[in-house]
């Protein structure tokens, strides 16, 4: 028998006893912390026992706060099966799709309600919603607490109108820079981040197995054929750019780059310098081409055709965009991609193992993300005609560029159609990779590598949640995949050491190890113990012994005297110039 929980407000036997989740419940229940967890260890857990024993201990009622309705729903139909006062509490989910009228008459009847972070600002400046009695504050995705964000903002309004203000912010992905991860501690006033990584003893044996694999394929000459004159227009844009100053970054043209040269050209408008004018156009200019360009290279003829029909459909067009669209260039690579099949690699690759997978297990279910709608939508397409496959797209809500998004409610369908089986692969942009809890998910691919380390690792964690699972990266040969393969896993390497520094600047919360966990106990086969002493045992058992003696090997060779430093060679400890020699 698996240990289990045991709390007056958990449904009995419903959630496993895990000592690292215990560990983590003690600290959060101590003073607002940042918990950073691998994705699948377990955060959600975590947030429902501090949850429950915050308001057993305070009183008040809790906020848990998503970033978007779809994963504030799934957050409250797991609500409903994990706390036993569910029906007690009155528990509910409150979105956009509420009337402000409607809403006002919802809070303050429930003791935990999921909201989206727009709701919580937009009711709290309306006046409609006071948080004077929320004793805890959960935001889920806690790496969007950055900037103008409104779960920053909803963080900070929430401190100052509660009386006992505690925060839980939950992330697998806090960032790689120092400086990100300090903002998200500043906005929350967080005192303490617990931090566990993939290797952890105390959490390794939860984690399923994941298998990546990195597979890359050549791109067609056809399409580099069809790429080159546009190359050769964009160079010729920056080289003139770079004689002006303007283009100053380093190496090939990237979009970092190009964004700050437009900084350098506003500037100089601002400056009063007439150039900049043209600048800002050759700028623009250069930057279509290069999504044009990546578009070619990255997702393929579809995708690049619906980029050029999108941009075409564009109600507000400005000036430099009508003067691409009607370049002679343009207008031929249009009207040959209409007449072209689909001949790039990856929409073979991901047909390819789609089938494979589905052929090994009936039952599998894939998730293949997608960096823009058009590839989305392009390899709907082509996969739509494989026998035994049932693919959706799952995309934003925003419409704009004659493509229309999806609703909430959509959203909502299209999610629980792929948990059921009534379609075995979602084909998903961006608005997938946060949070989605699919346990069934045993295959990602990533139609390309993403450069941010957030991204990667949320996308990475639709998989292997429940059972072993795989990703598969497709990369194209000799373009900007390769680069943002590396970039992702050098900021993946520079988060883990990011937390760590942030983690010792704070000032942490001073209270008795493990006094916080009164209220759970631990049943396991050999009859109920106390979750401090559950936590103790498993504490015990991943002690890291010492060696009473070091077993280090003496090296063979002595070093020989001429290596050794010459002692007429050292400083003397006063010597501070060549005057004091």
């Amino acid at each position: 028998m698996q240990p289990r929980i045991v709390h007056p407000a958990l449904v009995p036997d419903k959630v496993e006893a895990r000592a690292y989740q215990l560990q983590a419940v003690d600290d959060a229940l101590s003073g607002s912390t940042l918990l950073v967890l691998p994705t699948a260890a377990g955060k959600t857990a975590v947030a429902w026992m501090s949850i429950v024993e915050r308001i057993r201990e305070n009183g008040g009622w809790g906020l848990f706060i998503s970033p978007t309705v779809a994963l504030s729903n799934q957050h409250l139909e797991s609500a409903r099966s994990i706390i036993s006062k569910f029906q007690e509490w009155r528990v509910f989910s409150l979105s956009g799709q509420q009337a402000p009228e409607k809403r006002a008459g919802l809070w303050g009847s429930s003791k935990l309600v999921f909201a989206t972070p727009q709701v919580v600002r937009n009711d709290t400046a309306s006046g409609i919603l006071n948080l004077e009695d929320c004793s805890i504050l959960v935001l889920d995705e806690a790496h969007h607490c950055t900037g103008d964000h409104a779960m920053a903002e909803v963080a900070e309004i929430y401190i100052s109108q509660a009386k006992n203000p505690l925060i839980l912010g939950a992330t697998a992905s806090p960032g790689s820079r120092r400086q990100q991860v300090e903002e998200i501690c500043r906005r929350l006033e967080i005192k303490k981040i617990h931090q566990r990584g993939p290797l952890d003893p105390m959490i390794v044996e939860f984690l399923s197995e994941l298998e990546i694999e990195e597979v890359s394929v050549e791109v067609p000459d056809e399409i580099r054929i069809l790429t080159e004159p546009f190359r050769i227009w964009q160079e010729g844009i920056v080289d003139i750019e770079r004689r002006k100053g303007r283009y100053v970054m380093p190496g090939g043209i990237t979009q970092a780059g190009l964004s700050n040269a437009m900084e350098r050209a506003q500037s100089a408008i601002q400056r009063g310098d007439s150039s900049g004018y043209r600048s800002s156009s050759q700028i623009a200019t250069a930057m279509r081409l290069h999504h044009l360009i990546n578009h070619l290279l990255c997702q393929g003829i579809a995708a690049s055709r619906q980029f050029l029909e999108r941009m075409d459909l564009e109600e507000e067009k400005s000036k430099s965009s009508k003067d691409f669209l009607r370049d002679s260039r343009v207008r031929g690579l249009s009207e040959r991609l209409s007449r072209m099949a689909e001949v790039h690699t990856k929409v073979g690759a991901v047909r390819r193992l789609v089938r494979e997978r589905v052929r090994r297990d009936s039952n599998s279910r894939i998730i293949v993300f997608a960096n823009y709608r058009d590839t989305v939508e392009a390899l709907d397409g082509a996969l739509s005609n494989l026998e035994g496959i049932k693919s959706v797209q799952f995309i934003g809500q925003s419409s704009r560029g004659g493509s229309h998004g999806l609703s909430p409610k959509q959203q909502i369908s299209r999610l629980d159609d792929f948990r059921s089986g009534s379609a075995n692969v979602l084909v998903a942009t961006s608005v997938g990779e946060e949070g989605l809890d699919i346990p069934s998910a045993d295959l990602v691919i990533f139609y390309e590598p993403v450069s941010s380390e957030i991204r990667t690792i949320q996308r990475r964690g639709r998989t292997g949640r429940s059972r072993g699972g795989e990703v598969v990266v497709l990369i194209a040969q000799g373009t900007r995949d390769e680069g943002a393969k590396e970039a992702s896993k050098r900021k993946e390497e520079f988060m883990q050491k990011a937390v760590r520094r942030v983690s010792r600047s704070l000032p942490g919360t001073r209270h008795r190890v493990h006094s916080n966990l009164g209220g759970f106990m631990v049943r396991t086969s050999e009859g109920d113990v106390s979750a401090e002493r559950f936590v103790l045992e498993a504490e015990e058992n991943h002690r890291v012994e010492l060696s009473e003696s070091d077993s280090t090997p003496l090296e063979k060779e002595a070093r020989s005297p001429k290596d050794a430093l010459d002692p007429m060679s050292f400083r003397p400890s006063g010597q501070t110039g060549l005057d004091q020699f």
